[in-house]
């Protein structure tokens, strides 16, 4: 049987499917009948035309729903029904107030960034959604607020599929999305794609690659680094192996690998590719190293019991030791994939940011 080749059509996140229905939802209360197709404003800035069903107002309630189109990514979230639910609050003037529904999953854990016993709707896409939402309802929040009651039918059972209660996020999916895009980061179209960035950068004489695993971390890279040719800037996913693999068989120098937290721990504790729904993050590994840079016992603890590496840092950063951590959690990126490349060409350097994008660190190898 002939192996069916996988595309790199992109898709939409949850989060900007979510918005889009918000926004459709928004001009059903407004203007007394949703939309059919609606116009939304992505968190990168781009516009795209979404197909709006089952869209109705009753009640005072506008509801509208997207489809998720997740392109040729395997996404369990693929069709899903992002549903917004719209109605007035006469006694909150001017506010956008965002809630979870039925198949939104609950945050029961810290080390997320989000509130605790909250939705689990990432800043992003929470931010994205309000935006949509006041675009087309200025005219109602001159004299009255905005609930927007984000839902998915059925995804409790999808979030089985996931990582999701591992995470302490419970009862149903995240709503996610820093861009809005979804890239087909699991196809082999991808990984075939970032060998060939490398190949490029070589072929064009350049002696360093920098390795991001998605666009905030390739943003937060490209202001490090403004001396780079774009060519160097190589949006490897989670193909960490192929993308090492083909920097040292085209002789690249020297590597570069941004990245945040979690996935950095996945590299020191030697995944060679770091998807989400692979192997969970080794938070005896986050111990170890809290251990070994003064943290006392109780709190190294807490984080061997967690289920995220970003709650190792932010236990450890309200202490004080943020930079020591984040130093010593690069020094281990670096030996643990260096073992593997012992006669490779080229020499390692790790930078390390926040999920806001700022510099928490920098390591050399020859630090």
């Amino acid at each position: 049987m002939k192996r069916k080749i996988k595309g790199t059509r992109k898709g939409f996140t949850t989060g900007a499917c979510s918005a889009a229905a918000a926004r459709a939802a928004t001009l059903g209360l407004l203007e007394g009948a949703v939309p059919t197709q609606v116009e939304s404003q992505l968190p990168n800035g781009q516009r795209v035309s979404f197909s709006v069903t089952d869209g109705f107002c009753k009640n005072g309630i506008a509801h509208a729903v997207v489809i998720k189109d997740a392109g040729d990514d395997p996404d369990v979230t693929n069709k899903a029904l992002l549903t917004a639910d719209v109605r007035l609050l006469s006694n909150a003037p001017g506010e956008v107030v965002i809630k979870g529904g039925s198949g939104v999953g609950v945050v029961t854990m810290q080390g997320l960034g989000l509130e605790v016993n909250g939705p689990a709707i990432n800043p992003v896409p929470r931010k994205n959604i309000e935006e949509n939402v006041r675009m087309v309802g200025a005219p109602l929040l001159k004299t009255q607020g905005l609930e927007v009651t984000i839902s998915v039918p059925g995804g409790q059972e999808m979030a089985k599929r996931t990582l999701n209660a591992r995470l302490g996020i419970l009862n149903g999916i995240s709503i996610l999305g820093t861009t809005g895009i979804v890239h087909p980061y699991s196809t082999a179209a991808f990984r075939d794609s970032v060998i060939q960035g490398i190949q490029v950068a070589a072929k064009q004489g350049q002696d360093t690659v920098v390795l991001t695993t998605g666009g905030r971390t390739e943003k937060f890279v490209i202001a490090e680094l403004p001396q780079q040719a774009q060519a160097c800037f190589v949006q490897m996913g989670d193909f960490l192996k192929y993308a090492l693999d083909t920097a040292d068989k085209e002789g690249i120098q020297h590597v570069v690998i941004g990245g945040m937290v979690g996935k950095l721990t996945k590299m020191a504790q030697g995944e060679t590719i770091t998807h989400a729904n692979r192997n969970a993050v080794n938070t005896d590994l986050l111990a170890e190293l809290a251990a070994e840079i003064g943290v006392p016992e109780d709190v190294c603890s807490d984080i061997r019991a967690a289920e995220t590496a970003r709650y190792a840092g932010e236990r450890i950063e309200a202490l004080g030791l943020g930079e020591t951590f984040y130093q010593a959690l690069g020094r281990k990126v670096i030996s643990t994939i260096m073992a593997r490349y012992k006669t490779s060409s080229f020499d390692l350097k790790v930078l390390v940011c926040d999920f806001d994008g700022n510099k928490l660190a920098e390591i050399a190898q020859s630090d």
